[in-house]
């Protein structure tokens, strides 16, 4: 087994309240239905542990679960860090944030949302794969992103710029 890493950053201007922004992204069953590749998300206090579906890097197909402490400045920043249980050998796990800032009325309003995550998986593949596994893994979080942000923008209702 080999770990391989890969990240991705986003941002847009949703033009929706921060708050209504907020609420889906602190809202673990919500999130699990608008991200798709996931099953579901158990949230027991500050962590949540993410349930995936089956994702194909390179012809290995993994379904992993990991645990996140979520950690939350209101209305501005959601931070999130692997965090397995003691005793617990998870092999994925996401470092990342969002952070939500106000756009102004003048500016167009909405809401600047910014987002970045880097996931590490464990896979049956040599190390020395990580020149094909890595772009192999951030094409699938492009997608997920992708196909996320559709979901986020229809479940609000609105559109970003």
């Amino acid at each position: 087994m080999a770990r391989f890493t890969s990240g991705t950053k986003a941002q847009a201007v949703v033009l929706a309240p921060r708050q209504a922004i907020w609420d889906v992204l602190t809202d673990p069953a919500l999130v699990a239905e608008l991200t798709p590749l996931l099953k579901r998300i158990e949230a027991d206090g500050e962590h949540w542990t993410w349930h995936m579906t089956g994702i194909d890097v390179l012809g290995v197909k993994v379904a992993p679960t990991f645990t996140e402490r979520m950690s939350y400045r209101e209305l501005e920043r959601i931070d999130f860090a692997h965090d397995p249980p003691a005793g617990v050998d998870e092999r994925a796990g996401v470092e990342g944030w969002y952070v939500l800032t106000e756009v102004p009325e003048s500016e167009g309003g909405g809401t600047h949302l910014a987002t970045s995550l880097d996931i590490t998986l464990e896979l049956p593949l040599p190390k020395l794969s990580s020149p094909a596994v890595t772009p192999a893994m951030r094409g699938v979080m492009g997608q997920m992103g992708e196909r996320f942000s559709r979901n986020l923008l229809a479940h609000l209702g609105v559109s970003q710029r």
